[in-house]
């Protein structure tokens, strides 16, 4: 097996020998031999021929009596049965089942449990947010579904807002009685942020916002969005950016949802027409909204680093079943592309502790972490799912869906009713757009470049 990095291909050596020892894979007594790149030396498939430094990654005691605290709490609340491996919710049950169970969250204070106590939240510290993200992914026991309200906006307003701001949106977002949405790509600045068009111009206590936003998730559905906007475009990029809240529900506002391959249409294009806003919506200071931003972001990368990788795994886990399914697990070729995917997933894991121990060291990497994971967990999750088509085979090629359906990574997709895409499709279709969204994976390549390898910067093109 070749691999296009020396870590790959240890995390691939490392689990062949272990699941050949359990007797998973059958090797014909030949030794596993794993080509390692760039000169490194081969390396036998064998715990023993592989002895490198390994991190600590034992939390700290506290966290880990918290941890069984919230496993109790979930095997209490939780239906019966729920652990068992075939367990399952009919329609009827599970419409039950999530009008009890936002109002249980509530009740064990589970609901942005790391905001201060003043606020409605448990003032957990960032370890034990882990903890407690950790186990409800374990358990597959879903967090409220408001993920832009209580994991990015939320917490901004708490660090950034004065308290006429937080008096006015914290309720609402914690009751969940106010809908967002994040207004921050654009048609021509997504990756490249700083360079945004959208402007805010004051008119007496207003803002008069004119611009366009696009792959803006869940802005059909969204009361307000938090919005970056250019407030003065006589300065810097970076310094003439604010961040504000902006309702949704006026005449200047036009949401034009993007209907993808498969009939979803999740992401959204937002047109701004003299659109209006308070002028006391703007969060940390007009003009200091790329600081602001950045802190949003390092919200969404932190509580949540250790969990991300979950997905992945469950799909990877799905591919398996398939391939064992189609009678393609015993081609030694397939095998091989089943375990690099999974060393994949593995890295993934990994590099969701590099987040968390910067986010616990305050070494400030986030935004090159960022780059990277992005950059790699999207372009492994495009080559995992064009693995599990070819694996499929011909049959991948005929619509055996009905109608909307949850992916195998747990995500619900939307799909159109006259074009029934399977589990797998949904996923297929989904991954292409994962190398755009969030920053392309050629500018992640720009960034980590010039920003964490010192390389020159990309020469930009004249016109």
């Amino acid at each position: 097996m070749v691999f296009d990095s020396a870590q790959e291909a240890l995390v691939a050596a490392t689990v062949w020998a272990r699941e050949r020892d359990k007797g998973n894979f059958r090797t014909g007594g030949r030794p596993i031999l794993v080509q390692f790149p760039q000169g490194h030396k081969q390396a036998r498939g064998s715990a023993e021929w592989l002895r490198f430094p390994v991190m600590d990654l034992t939390y700290p005691q506290e966290a880990e009596t918290f941890r069984k605290e919230i496993r109790a709490w979930l095997e209490e609340n939780l239906p019966a049965g729920w652990f068992e491996p075939d367990f399952s919710l009919s329609g009827e049950e599970r419409v039950r089942f999530n009008e009890t169970w936002t109002q249980k969250l509530f009740a064990g204070g589970w609901i942005c449990a790391g905001w201060p106590v003043e606020y409605g939240g448990k003032g957990l510290s960032l370890m034990d947010q882990v903890v407690l993200n950790e186990e409800f992914a374990k358990a597959n026991a879903p967090m409220r579904a408001d993920f832009f309200g209580d994991t990015l906006v939320g917490p901004t307003i708490l660090q950034w807002g004065t308290d006429e701001q937080k008096k006015e949106f914290i309720p609402g977002i914690l009751n969940g009685t106010i809908a967002w949405c994040q207004g921050f790509s654009e048609p021509n600045s997504g990756s490249d942020l700083a360079s945004l068009k959208t402007t805010a111009v004051l008119d007496g206590d207003e803002w008069i916002i004119n611009g366009q936003k696009v792959w803006t998730t869940q802005a059909q559905h969204a009361d307000y969005v938090f919005l970056l906007t250019r407030t003065d475009p006589d300065a810097p990029q970076h310094a003439g950016i604010s961040y504000l809240l902006v309702p949704m529900h006026q005449d200047g506002v036009d949401v034009r949802p993007i209907t993808q391959v498969d009939g979803s249409a999740e992401f959204n294009e937002v047109f701004f027409t003299n659109a209006r806003c308070p002028k006391a919506n703007v969060i940390g200071g007009v003009n200091n909204g790329w600081k602001v931003a950045m802190t949003t972001l390092g919200f969404e990368r932190g509580s949540s680093s250790t969990t991300g990788y979950r997905r992945f795994l469950k799909e990877w886990e799905f591919i398996v079943s398939e391939a064992r399914r189609v009678n393609r697990l015993n081609d030694e070729l397939v095998r091989d592309a089943l375990v690099k995917a999974w060393s994949k997933v593995k890295i993934m894991e990994i590099n969701g502790y590099r987040t968390l121990t910067d986010a616990l060291n305050n070494t400030h990497h986030a935004a090159l972490l960022g780059a990277c994971n992005k950059m790699f967990w999207s372009e492994a999750h495009r080559a995992s799912t064009e693995l599990a088509i070819d694996i499929v085979g011909m049959e991948a090629q005929i619509l055996t869906g009905k109608g909307p359906v949850t992916g195998p990574s747990g995500a619900f997709r939307r799909g159109r009713s006259d074009y029934p895409v399977s589990e797998l499709q949904a996923a297929f279709f989904f991954a292409r757009s994962e190398t755009i969204w969030g920053g392309t994976a050629e500018i992640q390549r720009n960034i980590i470049g010039e920003r964490a390898l010192g390389l020159p910067k990309e020469p930009r093109v004249t016109t």
